[in-house]
């Protein structure tokens, strides 16, 4: 508080009233400087649309003058012929029916002849009787709301384009792949004198190479070699490895056919091939040969394992068996390893079926937790034996379909079976 006599500081009451003396600036504009200067456009018009009364923003811009405008346009008039159809069909109808209408995007045509899109809201001012007496229109600029659009819309097309591209790429190297993994496989599998053969391959994704494989070929005039594996890993590398395991695998059937001397060969090659690469690289797999019996019409099976599940049997009997395969690591992990022969005898209407892990490994379940395992496979296999090995592979086919989303690993199958015989027919007496 002051005392008597002493005046007050001055630049305390400076302080105080220069937000006043603004504030009272802002007061003094006219409410009819604020109708012409406003950031956006009005204009009044009577109920047939002829204008009556424009601000100045808005005939800035149209670029025209006031007089060429109030009493002789019409709203209709200030728009692009697009903006008149919609403005006749849609808008008019509209304002009539619910007497206000707001935030319509038109296009205004401007004296030059350029367009200028614009959101337009109307509404129509009432008499006290209720008779409509003329229409307000205020007029929002909306050029940087187009050109966000049209922005937003050209990166919408980019991002699609990008991902029709990527979809193209995806199926050319989807097609690539196939073609690749097709390679690693035999085209057809070679007719057997008294032995029946069938086979099929589950690619888990169409997007990577697989490492399951399997063939079957002549060694001699009496025996058929077989193999069927699985290269660890995925992609170029695993089918890097799976070509050279056929290839060592037919070369090495070339020079003796043993299963033991052949799976020995190919672990040797894997083993030197990547020691000391950096990237080990190794396989399971089972190699066999068949030998029909011309006269007894049955077929001896020799056959080793290197660390792969172990072959069934199904008897045309109606049962099903493991085949053991003793002992047997994994092919090239380690610089020498023993491998075991293991023999069978298929007689009409059995079958040996060789499969890869991607089967058993199978997530079923409703949480897709548990796995598929051994003895669900061997259960299954009972149930189709004495069936001949393509309604074998036909079966177990429908079974990893019916896996979904639980099969994710590749899978390879292959039967190898005597027929059986022909069910004799009653001669007509």
């Amino acid at each position: 508080m002051c005392r008597t006599g002493q005046r007050p500081d001055p630049h305390g009451a400076g302080g105080e009233q220069a937000p006043d003396a603004a504030f009272a600036a802002l007061l003094e504009d006219s409410a009819e400087e604020l109708y012409e200067s406003a950031p956006c456009g009005y204009l009044s018009t009577l109920m047939d649309g002829t204008i009556a009364k424009i601000n100045a923003t808005l005939l800035g811009w149209l670029g025209r003058e006031r007089e060429a405008v109030v009493g002789r346009m019409r709203f209709a008039d200030l728009l692009t012929v697009g903006g008149k159809l919609y403005h006749e069909t849609h808008f008019a109808p509209l304002l009539r029916m619910q007497g206000e209408v707001s935030g319509i995007a038109l296009e205004i045509r401007q004296a030059d002849g350029a367009r200028m899109p614009v959101l337009i809201s109307s509404a129509v001012k009432y008499g006290d009787t209720g008779e409509p007496l003329l229409i307000r229109t205020t007029v929002f600029d909306a050029r940087d709301r187009r050109a966000y659009e049209e922005e937003l819309l050209r990166g919408r097309k980019a991002a699609e384009e990008a991902q029709r591209r990527a979809e193209a790429d995806r199926a050319r190297l989807q097609d690539a792949l196939a073609v690749l993994q097709q390679s690693l496989l035999p085209d057809t599998l070679p007719p057997v004198p008294g032995v029946e053969t069938a086979a099929y391959y589950h690619t888990a994704s169409p997007d990577r190479l697989g490492g399951d494989f399997y063939d079957v070929f002549p060694v001699d005039g009496k025996r058929f070699a077989f193999f069927l594996g699985d290269v660890c890993g995925k992609g170029p590398e695993a089918a890097a490895v799976t070509s050279l395991t056929r290839y060592t695998l037919r070369a090495a059937a070339v020079h003796d056919p043993g299963p033991v001397s052949a799976l020995s060969t190919l672990n040797k090659v894997l083993h030197e091939r990547y020691t000391g690469s950096g990237d080990p690289r190794y396989c399971t797999a089972v190699f066999g040969t068949v030998e029909p019996h011309p006269t007894t019409g049955q077929a001896a099976v020799r056959l080793a394992s290197g660390g792969h599940p172990p072959a069934l049997v199904l008897r045309a009997d109606g049962t099903a068996e493991f085949l053991p395969t003793p002992g047997g690591l994994l092919v090239g992990i380690l610089p020498a390893a023993d491998f075991v022969t293991a023999t069978t005898v298929l007689s009409p209407g059995d079958t040996l079926l060789l499969y890869t892990d991607g089967l058993t490994e199978a997530r079923t379940g409703r949480d897709r937790r548990g796995l598929y395992g051994d003895e669900a496979l061997l259960a299954f296999a009972a149930g189709q034996a004495g069936k001949p090995p393509r309604d074998v592979v036909r079966a177990l086919t429908e079974l990893l379909r019916g896996f979904g989303d639980g099969l994710d690993d590749d899978t390879a199958l292959l039967a190898l079976g005597v027929p059986a015989p022909a069910p004799r027919q009653d001669r007509a007496r």
